[in-house]
């Protein structure tokens, strides 16, 4: 099979298109023939050399599919051979074909195409997980979205508008901002030229808002903090801007703060078959009905995936990079 592999750590230009041997699906876990694979900012870490392989995972890219099942161990579930699905993989993804465990597959929600479907499985798994698991955003309360015109953003901020909450960003330009608001976001603030902690504040009649999803860290933490309602929450999904920061901790005392974060890669597949079960439920239904729908920016060819990640690390798209294999 074609796949991208790594040569080495560096730049983009160390992906190169390689022949592989096809991988073989093992005990609960099925054999996709790849239609299409999400480029995603963990993608680009790991090419870099800060963002390890877990054991046993493959060395190639990618942590989401969409395809159709072609072998594999289908014991237990409602998915046959031969099903379109999107899958949640540990990596290989940037490949012609790839094994997923069979409970990080979803089914392609009716009336979305192969390419809308390689952009939900990292976005939404992370999204739900983080937002509404860890940070228990409740209906009703505010969310600010850090990042909001990234892949990540796009999805929170549509989430959590379609769950019944407000929704805040930030972004990197007016251009950024608009298409923001235009997903839901209530209001969506240039970083660059505005200061989010004011107008946050502002916003909320100066309350603050209940929940952060930050990717940024670092010197954002004690800002974000200022932007927390009192109980508030803020979940960390990546380190951006650093990973270390200092911050009041008196605050998190007075105010009752909750600081938490994680990373899905290296959680278990019992943990990502919860996610998944809640996505088929929660979040499938409001993508099959289009409240919510994946936004994608650039489509490319697999053997274009460097300039797919020069494209990511420039920071001039909205919304998610698909690779395309057929």
């Amino acid at each position: 099979m074609r796949a991208i592999e790594m040569r080495g750590f560096g730049g983009p230009e160390v992906l190169q298109l390689c022949e592989r041997d096809m991988p073989v699906p093992g005990s609960g876990e099925v054999l996709i023939r790849v239609s299409a694979a999400g480029v995603n900012r963990p993608d680009v870490l790991q090419r870099m050399g800060l963002y390890p392989v877990p054991p046993g995972a493959s060395d190639l890219p990618g942590l989401e599919v969409a395809g159709e099942i072609v072998a594999g161990d289908m014991t237990g579930s409602e998915l046959r051979i031969g099903d379109a699905v999107c899958a949640l993989v540990q990596g290989g993804g940037y490949a012609e074909y790839c094994v997923a465990p069979l409970a990080q597959c979803l089914p392609v929600p009716q009336g979305l195409s192969m390419l809308e479907a390689a952009s939900l499985p990292e976005t939404y798994f992370t999204v739900w997980s983080n937002v509404f698991d860890r940070a228990r955003l409740l209906p009703g309360e505010s969310l600010l979205v850090q990042g909001g015109a990234s892949g990540i953003g796009v999805a929170a901020v549509q989430l959590a508008r379609a769950m019944g909450n407000r929704v805040f960003a930030t972004a990197g330009s007016d251009e950024k901002c608009r298409a923001v608001e235009a997903l839901g976001a209530e209001r969506c603030i240039n970083y660059k030229t505005e200061d989010f902690v004011q107008v946050v504040r502002e916003l909320t009649a100066n309350r603050g808002v209940d929940v952060v999803l930050d990717m940024v860290a670092g010197d954002y933490l004690p800002r974000e903090m200022q932007c927390l309602a009192d109980d508030g929450r803020i979940a960390i999904i990546a380190l951006l801007g650093g990973a270390k920061a200092q911050i009041d901790l008196g605050q998190v005392l007075r105010r009752r703060l909750t600081i938490t974060g994680s990373t899905l890669r290296p959680r278990s597949v019992q943990f990502k078959r919860d996610i998944a079960a809640q996505l088929k439920e929660k979040v499938w239904p409001l993508l099959e009905k289009r409240q919510i729908q994946p936004v994608i920016h650039t489509v490319l060819p697999l053997q274009a995936a460097a300039q797919a990640h020069a494209l990511m690390e420039s920071g001039q798209h909205i919304g998610k990079i698909v690779l395309q294999l057929d």
